[in-house]
């Protein structure tokens, strides 16, 4: 009878620039710090407006993300990923932002007041979510909001999970460990969204009807 041998551990301070600038923020090197910020400021800041929905509240969520970090900076290992060690606290400050909302009842979608994604990107999002090619011309501002739109029907954590996967790169291993996991749930909840968002975005590809706002 074999046995399987365990996975060697990764050395994330070897393979991962960003690692190695974060444990110089764990010894106050404040240019570090500084090149980490500016490095995911832009990233974080796109994911969390499509969280939250509004560009302000994005950015002030983007600054307690970098605050977190900074507060944790004694006490980090390299455990895996810093972009995904970074985007785990982001899902958690995403989330507690949104059941604040939640209870104000002010969570809104905002058309593009960034202009995060390129038209480009908005498109192949619409088309290969549609999985059907369109019958008339698409608009880029038009579809930069109704992509928004069709996003902000998801639930909390089938947008999250995409946001990572689509505009992030993330891999189904990264994604769970950020959300907090399994890698087969993360699977099942991109299955779920990206049948969501073809049951949103079909109609406006075919015939140019936009989803409600949420």
């Amino acid at each position: 009878m074999s046995v399987t041998e365990p996975s060697p551990e990764i050395n994330y301070e070897s393979t991962d620039p960003d690692v190695r600038l974060m444990l110089q923020v764990r010894d106050d090197h404040a240019a570090a710090f500084e090149e980490l910020v500016l490095r995911y400021q832009s990233r974080l800041i796109t994911v969390l407006e499509h969280m939250v929905g509004r560009r302000r509240n994005a950015e002030d969520l983007a600054q307690e993300v970098f605050l977190r970090v900074y507060r944790a900076r004694k006490t980090y290992t390299p455990g895996a990923k810093f972009s995904t060690w970074l985007f785990t606290i982001a899902n958690n400050v995403a989330r507690n932002a949104l059941r604040s909302n939640a209870r104000r009842r002010e969570v809104q979608v905002r058309a593009s007041e960034s202009g995060s994604f390129s038209a480009s990107s908005l498109e192949q999002m619409a088309l290969e979510a549609s999985g059907a090619m369109p019958t008339r011309q698409l608009d880029n501002a038009e579809m930069a909001e109704v992509v928004r739109l069709a996003i902000e029907t998801l639930n909390e954590r089938q947008r999250m999970a995409m946001l990572l996967s689509k505009f992030e790169g993330m891999s189904y291993a990264d994604i769970a460990e950020s959300m907090e996991l399994t890698t087969q749930a993360v699977k099942s909840l991109l299955s779920r969204a990206r049948e969501n968002l073809r049951t949103v975005l079909d109609p406006y590809v075919q015939d140019g009807a936009k989803p409600a706002a949420g």
